[in-house]
This record gives C-alpha cells, structure tokens and sequence, in this order.
C-alpha cells in the first residue's frame, strides 16, 4: 500500500545502499536535477549581468558634469575645456568673479574643476552683471583660455574654452 502512494504522488523512492556499493554520481538524483538546473541558470545569469551593470556604471559616471550653483539667477553656462592639443582637460580650474545688483554690491566668485570630459557648468548665475560680458578663466598647469558670457543676450548658453601657454612662461 505504501508503494502505492509512494507512485500515485510521482516520486518515486530510492533504495539505500550501502556505501560501497553506491556508483559516483549517487549523490546526483533526479529530485535533486531540477534544483541544481536552476540554480545553476541563476549563477549563470548573474555572472553574465555584473559585467553589463558595471559598464554602464562607468558610462553614466562618464556624462556626469559638475554643476557649481551661484543661487543669484536662473542663468546657466556649460564650459567644454580643451587642451593645446584639442584633447578635453581633466581637472582644470575655472574662476569667475560676477558683479551684480544694484550698483555692483552683491559679489560673487564661483570656481570649479572639470570632470575627465573637459566639462563643466555654472548655473543660477544672475541675469544682469555690472559690468558684462563676465569673464570665466581657465586653468592646467602653465596653460591658460578665456570664454566670455554675456548673460543679459544669452542665459542658457554653451561655450568652448582652448588652454594655450600662458604669457608669463613664454617671457622667461
């Protein structure tokens, strides 16, 4: 009677052997297959996925560009900083000093480096300047560029800054 049951439930039982005479693979059932098929796809999966995830992470930290918040307007300006060889410059250093409000009394001086694509961005920078355009100067090692913003004309904008060597090492 117990057989029956053991077969109209669909698992079916194993005799126990003896140590001796079990073959290689006994640990290896039938009821074990579709477990171990399974976790064996999961393991698969997951060594295939952590390569994809941890390019894309790096591709994402790539097109990051820091932004350096004035908080005295809704005007922005994204810098492309480029080398004397035309290549981006990592970590060069962009100063402005800004004039604004009635007269010029509110000052403000906003400096940031740039991510490994050369860029970086400067936002909430006022609409009117005492004195425009505004000049933000760029900086690596002996190089040196000017862009020059006008933010009363344009108050979303995108300029180019080209590093060249400074005057001052050229005079030596």
């Amino acid at each position: 009677m117990e057989a029956r049951r053991a077969r109209s439930s669909g698992v079916e039982r194993i005799p126990e052997m003896a140590a001796a005479t079990r073959p290689a693979f006994y640990w290896l059932r039938s009821y074990n297959c579709a477990h171990m098929n399974r976790m064996f796809r999961v393991l698969c999966s997951i060594l295939v996925a952590v390569p994809l995830l941890s390019e894309a992470q790096a591709q994402s930290h790539n097109e990051k560009v820091p932004v350096i918040q004035g908080g005295a307007g809704p005007c922005s300006l994204e810098l492309t900083v480029m080398g004397a060889d035309g290549k981006p410059a990592y970590a060069a250093t962009v100063k402005v000093h800004i004039a604004y409000g009635f007269g010029g009394l509110r000052k403000l001086d906003l400096e940031a480096g740039t991510n490994s694509d050369g860029k970086v961005k400067f936002a909430g920078l006022p609409a009117r300047v005492q004195r425009p355009p505004l000049e933000f100067h760029a900086l690596k090692d002996e190089f040196e560029g000017v862009a020059a913003f006008d933010p009363s004309t344009e108050c979303q904008a995108k300029h180019d800054i080209t590093l060249e060597k400074s005057k001052a090492q050229d005079g030596r």
